[in-house]
């Protein structure tokens, strides 16, 4: 796990240093394409705009100077995202910055040649956007924003604080990529903690109810939570 954290934090010093060097360089006008799974208007945009053009700015890059941004927007439907996503490849940009694994995935969809460095993205290898964390391949590379085996965590913690659970119930939302390994984790870690591990898969609050209860009528029982894209925002 330190190796990994290790190689996720070096991304950025990797991605930095060839930007950094251009910079000084001077030359053309470098085009940094930045596709986001939020609207425009949405008051966080406004901060990671601002936060990306600042990190640009102690990298030595100036929007009119020797960089321009061109920025598209993931809010509608699918076929929105996939039309801003040809839009945004269209212009040809040095690199592409996405947020989410839906915007990577469209952008792959029409190229797997433009450089994409990605972020807020779960679980770049069981959503195909790359080989496996210490060789990405391919073109694109980025950060995680969750670590799998803090999901193997819970699980310790809740055994800490209720001794007898012996039976734990992860509820979590089958459609999302995310709740895969957060699960194999949870059951990774079970065996040593003496826990039989029941998945619960849930689409909407009428699901909840009615699993919760089936499992509620067992003792030493308790639940997880698992993460999901819907609880995240």
């Amino acid at each position: 796990m330190i190796e990994r954290r290790l190689f996720i934090a070096g991304l950025g010093s990797a991605a930095a240093w060839p930007l950094a060097a251009r910079a000084q360089q001077g030359g053309r006008v470098r085009r940094i394409g930045v596709f986001t799974n939020l609207a425009e208007d949405d008051p966080e945009s406004l901060l990671r705009i601002a936060a990306f053009a600042q990190g640009l700015a102690e990298l030595g890059w100036s929007i009119g100077r020797n960089m321009q941004i061109d920025y598209r927007w993931g809010e509608g439907d699918a076929d929105g995202v996939r039309t801003n996503a040809s839009e945004l490849v269209a212009l040809a940009p040095d690199v592409i910055l996405a947020h989410g694994s839906v915007m990577v995935s469209a952008l792959l969809q029409v190229s797997r040649s433009v450089p994409i460095v990605f972020a807020s993205v779960t679980d770049p290898i069981g959503g195909g956007l790359v080989a496996s964390l210490a060789r990405p391949g391919g073109s694109v590379t980025g950060f995680l924003d969750f670590e799998y085996d803090l999901s193997g965590k819970w699980l310790e913690l809740l055994k800490q604080t209720e001794p007898r659970v012996k039976r734990v119930a992860v509820l979590r939302d089958p459609t999302t990529p995310a709740s895969i390994g957060q699960l194999g984790a949870i059951r990774s870690a079970a065996p040593s903690l003496g826990v039989e591990v029941i998945p619960i898969d849930v689409r909407d609050a009428s699901e909840i109810e009615r699993a919760l209860i089936g499992f509620g009528r067992e003792p030493n029982g308790g639940l997880i939570v698992a993460a999901t894209s819907r609880s995240r925002h």
